[in-house]
């Protein structure tokens, strides 16, 4: 092995430990129960997560030598996702039933795991490796998020709503009491990932598009903002809902939030229920219920494209996970465009559909992001619970349009 890729293989090592180890800390909290609990069939148990991160790197890292024999060769399918070409996977409303192997179990999988990867690091010059385990480690992160959004998610379906954490500080920022529109750029535009470091394949290549003369929010839609949405019968006029969030509310009999409790004074957050503040940004709102707020605010969501462009030079920082606060923050009095990164994932109007000459991984790992692109939009920006490391401005995030478990909130957009 070269000094060069030493130095890379060794810095990756690093990164590798860091990140294996912040996804164990995310969970030191939680008890064997609260690890097997699953409370939706869009949700996983965090137990599943740990495991399920570690086949990652069993499947796509070690597995690439022929000699290699897995720990347990029926974990592979107990911890499979949904890669259909290399085998047959449990069900996923399923997975809270997976009380077998038991916690301690899955904790000893992660270490053996990581020891074969960091000995593998240590000894493997293929360069291909180390882009490997950076493939896993970016999907280990999306986990680290999920499991924060599930284990919330479960904790409020749990009559004593209890807490994940230590309270949650009141905000010191005020947010302005109104939103000012900012202009972006328009004509043609350049988005997608640049080519320097990491992205996933759905960020690629780079291309260029048209952008009409429009404008963002120079913050994120507030509390105070959606509350007057909720107050003043949002969710009881059909005109502002596409028909199938029209046809949702009607059947899921929503009224304001998921996490907004019915006085319309608290909301349930990682640490409990609290008092909700104005000033915070909304979120857990599906993209049905950020369509409908725009049109009710006179404005629209912004597509992707105008949001990217946005974006790009902005620098990376904000209320991230890193922070530790795990619920959003208000906006600070500056210039400009403000919470482009952390608090809330920002639904987009735009659908997530393939960029122009878009090719996926090649094998497996095809399947990670291509096989997504149908009835799902694009979400931009991260949020409390995203890691700093693992942004960029060229990041695509999707859902279902129903969703609204995940930490998503609102920008306006305008047509100018």
């Amino acid at each position: 092995m070269s000094i060069a890729q030493h130095s890379l293989h060794g810095r990756m090592s690093s990164l590798f430990r860091q990140v294996r180890q912040r996804t164990l800390d995310l969970c030191a909290g939680l008890s064997a129960e609260d690890m097997l609990v699953q409370s939706m069939p869009d949700a996983s148990p965090g137990k599943w997560h740990l495991a399920h991160t570690s086949w990652f790197f069993e499947q796509f890292v070690l597995a690439r030598n022929p000699a290699y024999r897995p720990r347990d060769a029926a974990w592979l399918y107990l911890f499979n996702s949904y890669y259909q070409s290399v085998g047959p996977m449990h069900a996923r409303p399923h997975r809270g039933l997976l009380s077998r192997p038991s916690l301690d179990e899955v904790r000893d999988y992660r270490h053996y795991i990581d020891d074969a990867v960091n000995e593998l690091l240590a000894t493997d010059d293929d360069p291909e490796l180390v882009e490997l385990v950076e493939l896993g480690l970016e999907h280990e992160q999306q986990h680290q998020e999920l499991l924060l959004t599930d284990i919330k998610h479960a904790f409020w379906c749990n009559p004593l709503q209890p807490s994940y954490g230590a309270a949650i500080p009141v905000s010191t920022n005020a947010a302005p009491k109104s939103v000012r529109p900012i202009n972006g750029r328009d004509g043609v535009v350049e988005i997608g990932h640049r080519g320097e470091g990491f992205a996933f394949d759905n960020e690629t290549p780079r291309h260029r598009t048209l952008l009409q003369p429009h404008a963002l929010a120079d913050r994120l839609t507030t509390n105070a903002e959606y509350m007057a949405f909720v107050r003043e019968g949002g969710y009881r006029e059909p005109a502002l809902w596409l028909s199938d969030g029209w046809a949702t509310v009607q059947r899921e009999a929503w009224d304001r939030p998921i996490y907004w409790q019915d006085d319309l004074q608290s909301e349930f957050t990682l640490a409990g229920v609290r008092d909700i503040q104005l000033d915070e940004p909304v979120c857990h709102l599906s993209y049905f219920e950020a369509d409908a707020f725009a049109r009710w605010a006179s404005a629209r969501l912004p597509t992707e494209a105008e949001w990217e462009s946005a974006a790009q030079g902005i620098e990376i920082d904000g209320n991230l996970q890193d922070a530790r606060r795990c619920h959003p923050l208000a906006a600070a009095n500056n210039d400009g465009l403000r919470q482009m990164y952390g608090d809330v994932w920002e639904w987009t109007a735009s659908p997530y559909v393939s960029y122009p000459g878009f090719r996926p991984l090649p094998g497996s790992l095809g399947e990670y992001n291509g096989k997504f692109m149908n009835g799902q939009w694009v979400l931009r920006g991260g949020s409390c619970v995203t890691p700093r490391q693992h942004l960029r401005a060229s990041y695509r995030n999707f859902f279902p349009p129903q969703a609204r478990w995940q930490f998503a909130g609102v920008r306006l957009g305008y047509d100018r």
